[in-house]
């Protein structure tokens, strides 16, 4: 398989980017063994599901908003490995859950009682308007291509979105995230 690292938005030679990858892939396994042995669930019901995330940066950051709010779990699907730099740590804190499948996850969730909100900018309820219950599950999608699967499949998932003011379509996926979290535990009764 050819690939093309302009399509990757590279700017580096293959060999270097093949490294990086590698190192990232072995910084990511001994990262993987620490968050199973050192993450606890956090103290609040909220989890974000992250559907097919790029495995940059983002995912880290994530998991530091998720640390920082004490997000029960992430949950990754689709996702093989990330770059754990960017969590500065967090990674090894917070639960991490990972599945093959968008379906699975959304199993898991309902049998587990939780209420599951889509971010997705075509809808016309938003978060900020929005009653969480105590068990809610956030899910994001990938960066450049949204949700991997069609919502109208998923008719327990509620579509919400993030009321912005400028002309800018969407947020970066580790802002949208942060920003969830932080509806989450404003509007929650502690």
């Amino acid at each position: 398989m050819q690939i093309s690292f302009k399509k990757l938005g590279c700017n580096m030679g293959k060999k270097k980017f093949l490294d990086r990858r590698k190192y990232t892939e072995r910084l990511f396994e001994k990262e993987l063994l620490r968050n199973r042995g050192l993450a606890k669930e956090g103290a609040h019901q909220v989890v974000i599901v992250l559907d097919h995330l790029k495995p940059s940066f983002n995912i880290g950051k994530i998991f530091r908003s998720a640390e920082a709010f004490g997000a029960r779990s992430i949950h990754l699907v689709g996702i093989n490995f990330f770059d754990p730099i960017p969590s500065k740590g967090c990674f090894r804190k917070v639960k991490a859950h990972f599945h093959d499948t968008f379906e699975d996850c959304y199993k898991m969730l309902r049998e587990d009682g939780y209420t599951l909100f889509g971010l997705d900018s075509n809808t016309e309820e938003y978060l900020q308007d929005t009653e969480l219950p105590v068990k809610t599950a956030f899910i994001l999608g990938h960066e450049e291509f949204g949700l991997s699967f069609d919502l109208n499949d998923y008719p327990h998932i509620k579509r919400l979105k993030i009321k912005q003011f400028g002309v800018t379509e969407s947020l970066n996926v580790a802002i949208a995230a942060t920003v969830s979290l932080y509806e989450y535990t404003r509007n929650a009764d502690f």
